[in-house]
């Protein structure tokens, strides 16, 4: 390798850190850097490395352009091809950060980024108080639909950054051998700064996904902590402001302001959608485009109050937008990613290491993702996808460990 390949090699390392870290300031920033870190991944003459997950992403990629061909508008879905950059996210960072300790102090930036993210939260949380008290308004009502949103335009693609950074981090603090000394305290006031942010962002879809990624944990750590959990859920739901109000909203709403009905309609919508064009779904953007024409009669008017944008269910959704086969490859993407994780966690050898904690917080990604999935489009977001692709590729190179860690001891001869 020539000194321009490797000055180059250096850049794409750099840039592509710095794009992930960027996702959670700004997407126009983290995607500039993507493309710089691609372009200098290229000029070094580096090798092209992709996560042993190609076929179903090939597939669900292919899937969403044939459904666009055949959708009728294919200029009003470009904007989901266009959005294929995004997955380049996956290539940069598997193909230069190939080290688990690279990918340790990675997920540590996120940390700090997440901390000062949750941090702005929490101000604008405290300065939308302010703001209803010196309006004499109700803050449930004030607040419900203009939520703390950090430096993102809305509150889920704020919440489901967060969710991914909190449960990495507190699989750090758990099983790296590196998380002693002021490593720990920070892993812990960062955790402590995000979940409360987590917390605040009143996002119901996302707190049972991110307790049960946080349980997940705790089992392989020490079970017996789980008994100190109800402890900590009940605090929470007591303590912490709002949080009571919107636990409760979930089977008594506050009027239509945080309706429930709303996600039954766009389930029952897409399910009208899915009947009638199962194969290759309406197209790209069709959803959107033509939701109210997929309403079921039987549905009163005026619909309930929500945002009909999506079918706030990411298989759902693609099944409706895509077609059933296509969401099935999504579906198959992310299984293959649980069981790979999973498999390459148990061929570790006993006893802390950062390619356990990059394992074990890699299938909470994964939970956190499904389960999250089942009421929101969150892969369906730029941000969010980016830090989920990231996320991925991270794992990937501690599932390379693991399979070369397990390689070294079937060959080695057993002692005499």
């Amino acid at each position: 390798m020539t000194s321009f390949q490797s000055a180059m090699n250096r850049a794409a390392f750099w840039l592509a850190g710095g794009s992930t870290v960027a996702i959670l300031f700004s997407i126009a920033a983290s995607q500039i850097l993507l493309g710089l870190a691609l372009a200098a991944l290229l000029l070094s003459g580096s090798r092209l490395c992709l996560p042993p997950i190609r076929l179903p992403l090939a597939l669900f990629m292919l899937g969403t352009i044939v459904s666009l061909l055949l959708s009728g508008d294919p200029a009003s879905g470009l904007p989901q091809i266009r959005k294929f950059f995004v997955f380049v996210t996956l290539l940069v960072v598997y193909s230069t950060f190939r080290e688990v300790a690279d990918v340790r102090r990675l997920i540590l930036c996120w940390a700090g980024a997440g901390a000062v993210v949750s941090a702005q939260g929490l101000a604008q949380f405290v300065e939308k108080y302010r703001e209803a008290q010196l309006a004499g308004r109700d803050f449930y009502e004030y607040y419900v639909g203009e939520r703390i949103t950090g430096f993102m335009s809305h509150w889920m693609t704020f919440g489901g950054q967060l969710t991914f950074v909190f449960v990495l981090i507190v699989a750090f603090v758990f099983f790296s051998p590196a998380a002693r000394g002021k490593l720990r305290w920070f892993g812990l006031l960062s955790a402590s700064l995000l979940g409360t942010a987590i917390l605040l962002s009143w996002n119901r879809s996302m707190w049972p996904a991110t307790g049960a990624a946080f349980v997940y944990l705790v089992w392989y750590r020490r079970k017996l902590l789980l008994f100190a959990l109800p402890l900590v859920l009940a605090a929470a739901i007591w303590l912490v402001p709002g949080v009571r109000g919107r636990v409760v909203s979930i089977v008594r709403p506050h009027g239509d302001m945080d309706s429930n009905q709303f996600r039954i309609v766009c389930w029952r919508t897409g399910w009208q959608m899915i009947k009638a064009h199962p194969w290759f779904g309406l197209g790209p953007e069709q959803v959107r485009i033509q939701f109210y024409q997929w309403v079921p009669q039987d549905i009163p008017r005026p619909l309930p109050t929500g945002w009909y944008g999506h079918l706030h269910n990411i298989f759902i959704h693609y099944a409706a937008e895509r077609g059933i086969p296509t969401m099935l490859f999504l579906v198959w993407l992310l299984v293959k990613i649980l069981f790979d994780f999973l498999r390459a966690v148990r061929r570790l050898p006993p006893g802390p290491s950062d390619a356990r904690f990059l394992l074990h917080g890699g299938v909470a990604v994964i939970i956190v993702t499904v389960l999250t999935g089942l009421f929101e489009l969150n892969l369906g977001d730029s941000e969010v996808l980016s830090m989920f692709l990231a996320a991925v590729a991270c794992c990937y190179v501690a599932c390379d460990t693991a399979s070369a860690g397990s390689s070294s001891r079937a060959q080695t001869p057993p002692a005499t």
